[in-house]
C-alpha cells in the first residue's frame, strides 16, 4: 500500500503570472541558437502549455494554446497552423490527463510527459513532411527528451510563487 503524500494548498494563480510565464517561454523559444544547442533546446511553449493545462485547466484553454501556436508559426516562418495544431493537441492531452498527472509525484510525471512531448514533436515532423520536407532525423527528437527532463525543475520553479508564506505566529 502506498503512503499518501501530504497535500499542499497553493495560492490561486493570477492571470498576470500566466502571462509572465508565457512571455518568458516565448523569449526562450526565440533565442538564436546554433549547432547542437539548437537540437537539444526543448519547446518551452509546448512545456508551458502542458503545465498550465494540467495545473489550471479552467484558466488555460485550447484557444490560448492555438494563439500561441500561431505566434510561433509566424516567428519561425513555418506552415501556418503547424504549431497551433500541435499546441492544441498538447493542451487537449493536458485537459484529459490533468487529474491523472496530478496524482503522481513530479518524477513519475516525467514518464507521462515524455511521450506527450515526443508525439508533439512527431506531429510537427509529419506536418513538415506533408508540405514536402524530408524526415528531419532522429536528433530532431532530442529537444523533446530534454523538455521532459526539464519538467520536474520547471514545475518546482513555477510552483514557488504559489506556495503560501508560513505564518510566523504559528507554532
Amino acid at each position: 500500500m502506498a503512503v499518501p503524500r501530504p497535500q499542499q494548498i497553493l495560492l490561486p494563480v493570477k492571470p498576470a503570472y500566466i502571462a509572465f510565464t508565457i512571455t518568458v517561454a516565448l523569449l526562450l523559444n526565440l533565442l538564436p541558437l546554433a549547432g547542437v544547442a539548437r537540437w537539444i533546446r526543448p519547446d518551452f511553449i509546448a512545456l508551458l502549455v502542458l503545465y498550465w493545462s494540467v495545473q489550471q485547466p479552467h484558466r488555460f484553454g485550447m484557444t490560448l494554446a492555438w494563439v500561441l501556436g500561431l505566434v510561433m508559426d509566424v516567428a519561425y516562418g513555418t506552415l501556418f497552423g503547424q504549431h497551433a495544431l500541435t499546441y492544441s493537441v498538447i493542451a487537449f492531452a493536458g485537459f484529459v490527463l490533468h487529474r491523472r498527472l496530478r496524482m503522481f509525484g513530479l518524477v513519475a510525471q516525467f514518464w507521462h510527459v515524455l511521450p506527450l512531448m515526443l508525439v508533439a514533436q512527431a506531429l510537427l515532423a509529419v506536418l513538415a513532411m506533408a508540405k514536402g520536407g524530408l524526415f528531419p532525423g532522429w536528433e530532431y527528437f532530442l529537444g523533446s527528451v530534454f523538455g521532459a527532463l526539464l519538467w520536474v525543475p520547471m514545475c518546482v520553479l513555477l510552483r514557488l510563487p504559489r506556495v503560501p508564506k508560513s505564518d510566523p505566529d504559528q507554532v
